[in-house]
C-alpha cells in the first residue's frame, strides 16, 4: 500500500480518536526523544573524532593541535561546496527566522547538516559550542513531523521549543533549565498548556541521553562550598563584571563578522581565519574546543591543567600570571568563537559563553583572594556564577542561567548569588544592548517573536495579506469627463489612486474632491485629474515598513485607507478595517 495512503488513513483515524490535546503530548516525547538522539549523536560523532586526534592518529605527540582547526574548517569548506551546496545559517537564529517568517517550517536538509559540519568543526578544535546544532537539528526534526501530521502553526512553534528543550536536557542532563531556555528564547507563553509537553519532551531527552550515555555528567563537580552572606559584595562585583563583558561578547561577535565581510570567498574567509585561530590556540590552548575541560579543571581547582601547555609555563607558579592567562581566556574565546564562525565553521554560542563566564568568575576569585586584604572567596563558586552571568546577559536567559547551574551544583544553596550576580548581569547588557547575538538582525526588521502579544500578533503578520488593488487607476492627464466615466461610474470604492504612466503614485482623489462638481458638465473637458488630486495622508512602504510601522502610520494619520508603494510604484491599498480585521484573527491563533 502506498505510503501516502498509509499516513491519509492514519491522519483519518488520529482525527477520529486523538484530541489535539492528547496528540500534542504524544508528539512532545517523541520529539523530546528525537531531539535527545540527535544530541547524543552529534556529541558522540564529535567525541569520537578528538579521541582519534588525541591519540595521535594526526600527530603523534599531539603538539601541533593548533593545526588542527584549519583542518576541520577545510572540510566543512569542501562538505559546504560540494555535498551540502548551501549555505551555512547559524543555528537559533536560523529556526527563529522560520518562526516568523516560514510558519515553523524548516528543511530536512537542516536534520543531517549540524550532524557533519558541527563535529568536523568542533571535534578538530573549532572554538565553538554543540549546543546550537543540537537545536537546529531537533527543531528540523519537530518541524517536519508537524509538517507530517499537519499539525498548525501554533503547535508546530511549541514542538519547535519542545525540541530545544530536548536538546538542551541531553546535553546538560538538566530538565528544569531545558524548559525555562525554550520559554525564555523562544518567546513560548508558559502556560499549563505549552508547560506540560515542554516537560514531557525534556523528560523524555532526558531519559534518552541517560539511557545511551549512563550516568556521564559533562561537568563532574561535588558541591562543597557554602555560600557566606559575607561574600555578597564580592559577587554583585561580579554581576558587574560578567555584565560589561556580555556587552564586550555581543560587540565583538558582530565587529569580527563585519570584518570578515571584506573578503569575497568563503576560502579566503578559512585562510585568514584558520591562520587567526591558530595563532590564539598557539598562545592560550584551552581556547582549543567547546572548552569543558577546561572548565571542570577550573571547578576541581586545578588551574594549571586547566591552562594546559603555553609558552608561560616557566612563569605559571606566578599567581598573577595565571590571573592574566584567565583574563586573556575572557578576552579571546569570543574573539575565538567569532573567528570560527566566520571561518566558516558550524558550532553553537552557548557553550562559549559558559567557558568565557567561567574563566572570568574564577579570575575575579583569585583576584580578591590575593590582593593582601585577607579575604578568601570560594574559587569554585565565583566559576560557577561566572558562567551563570555571563548566559544571562550574553543571552538575554537570567532565569535558564539561574537553573541551569542550580542543576549542575545538585542543590539551590547558590541560589541567593546566583540572583544577584545574574540580575546585575543581565541589566547592564539589556540596558546597553537591547538584542542578543540570537536575535539582533530579526529585532532590526521587527520580525522577532517575544513575550509581547502584540508585537508577535503585527510579527506574524504579513503585508501582502491586506493589501486591496481592486481600484480604478486614474492618470493625472485625465479630464474630469474621463475620470467619472473611466473611473468613478465603473468602480465601487469612493478612493482613487492617480498613477503616472511610468506606474509612480503621484496622488490620490476621494468621492468627496469631487462631488460638488461632478454634475458640472461644463468643467468635464478644461478641468484635470492632476488639479484635483492631493498627497495620501502617509504611505505604506512595501518590504521596509514593518506591520508595527503600517499599524503605527494609520494612528498617526487617522486615514481609513493608505496606500502602498515599491520603490514609488504603486501596488494598493491598505484599509484599517481589513487590517484590525487581519489582526484580530491572528490575536485568537495566538491566544488560543
Amino acid at each position: 500500500m502506498p505510503k501516502k495512503t498509509l499516513l491519509k488513513r492514519f491522519l483519518i483515524w488520529r482525527y477520529k480518536n486523538i484530541s489535539e490535546k492528547n496528540f500534542t503530548f504524544i508528539l512532545s516525547a517523541l520529539v523530546g526523544l528525537l531531539a535527545g538522539l540527535a544530541a547524543v549523536t552529534l556529541k558522540n560523532i564529535t567525541f569520537t573524532i578528538e579521541a582519534l586526534l588525541a591519540k595521535g592518529i594526526v600527530f603523534s605527540q599531539n603538539q601541533l593541535y593548533f593545526i588542527l582547526p584549519v583542518i576541520g574548517l577545510l572540510l566543512v569548506y569542501l562538505f559546504v561546496k560540494y555535498i551540502s551546496k548551501k549555505p551555512i545559517e547559524h543555528a537559533i537564529p536560523s529556526v527563529l527566522f522560520s518562526l516568523t517568517r516560514k510558519s515553523g517550517f524548516l528543511k530536512r536538509s537542516k536534520i543531517y547538516f549540524p550532524l557533519i559540519a558541527a563535529p568536523l568543526t568542533v571535534g578538530f578544535g573549532g572554538s565553538v559550542g554543540l549546543l546550537g546544532p543540537a537545536v537546529s537539528s531537533g527543531s528540523a526534526i519537530s518541524s517536519n513531523l508537524g509538517r507530517l501530521f499537519h499539525i498548525n502553526r501554533k503547535t508546530r512553534t511549541l514542538l519547535i521549543g519542545c525540541a530545544a528543550a530536548g536538546a538542551i536536557s541531553s546535553i546538560f542532563k538538566s530538565p528544569i533549565a531545558a524548559i525555562i531556555f525554550a520559554v525564555e528564547v523562544f518567546a513560548l507563553d508558559l502556560t499549563f498548556a505549552s508547560l506540560l509537553p515542554l516537560l514531557i519532551a525534556s523528560v523524555s531527552s532526558v531519559i534518552t541521553s541517560y539511557f545511551f550515555l549512563g550516568d556521564d555528567l559533562l561537568f563532574n563537580f561535588n558541591f562543597s562550598d557554602k555560600f557566606q552572606i559575607n561574600d555578597i559584595l564580592f559577587y554583585a562585583v561580579l554581576g558587574i563584571g560578567t555584565g560589561f563583558a556580555s556587552v564586550y561578547f555581543t560587540k565583538m561577535y558582530f565587529a569580527i563578522l563585519k570584518f570578515f565581510e571584506r573578503f569575497k570567498t568563503a576560502f579566503q574567509k578559512l585562510i585568514i581565519g584558520g591562520l587567526a585561530i591558530g595563532i590564539m590556540l598557539y598562545f592560550i590552548p584551552p581556547l582549543y574546543g567547546e572548552g569543558f575541560g577546561f572548565i571542570n579543571n577550573l571547578l576541581a581547582g586545578n588551574h594549571i591543567l586547566a591552562l594546559g601547555k603555553t609558552p608561560f609555563d616557566a612563569f605559571n607558579q606566578n599567581i598573577w600570571v595565571v590571573i592574566a592567562l584567565l583574563i586573556g581566556i575572557t578576552i579571546f574565546k569570543a574573539v575565538a568563537m567569532t573567528t570560527t564562525f566566520a571561518a566558516g565553521g558550524v558550532g553553537g554560542i552557548f557553550i562559549p559563553t559558559m567557558v568565557m563566564g567561567s574563566a572570568l568568575g574564577n579570575a575575579v576569585a583569585k583576584v580578591i583572594n590575593n590582593i593582601g586584604l585577607g579575604f578568601n572567596v570560594s574559587e569554585t563558586n565565583f566559576t560557577l556564577i561566572g558562567m551563570a552571568g555571563l548566559i544571562a546577559g550574553v543571552l538575554h536567559a537570567p532565569l535558564t542561567a539561574i537553573f541551569l547551574i542550580a542543576e549542575i551544583t545538585g542543590g539551590y544553596e547558590l541560589f541567593i548569588p546566583l540572583m544577584i550576580a545574574v540580575g546585575i548581569s543581565f541589566s547592564i547588557k539589556k540596558s546597553t544592548i537591547d538584542y542578543t547575538i540570537y536575535t539582533r538582525e530579526l529585532a532590526e526588521k521587527g520580525q522577532l517573536l517575544t513575550h509581547n502579544k502584540d508585537q508577535n500578533v503585527l510579527t506574524l503578520m504579513t503585508l501582502d495579506s491586506i493589501i486591496e488593488s481592486d481600484f480604478a487607476l486614474l492618470n493625472p492627464k485625465m479630464t474630469l469627463g474621463e475620470m467619472l466615466h473611466e473611473g468613478v461610474a465603473k468602480s465601487t470604492r469612493n478612493l482613487f489612486p492617480v498613477v503616472s504612466e511610468n506606474g509612480n503614485l503621484s496622488g490620490i482623489i476621494l468621492l468627496d474632491d469631487v462631488r460638488d462638481i461632478m454634475f458640472d458638465q461644463s468643467l468635464y473637458e478644461c478641468t484635470l485629474v492632476e488639479s484635483l488630486m492631493h498627497n495620501p495622508p502617509d504611505k505604506i512602504d512595501y518590504g521596509k515598513d514593518s506591520m508595527q510601522a503600517v499599524m503605527q502610520k494609520f494612528q498617526d494619520s487617522g486615514a481609513w485607507n493608505l496606500p502602498v508603494i515599491k520603490d514609488e510604484k504603486y501596488i494598493g491599498f491598505v484599509s484599517k478595517s481589513k487590517l484590525l480585521t487581519a489582526y484580530r484573527r491572528q490575536l485568537i491563533n495566538v491566544s488560543s
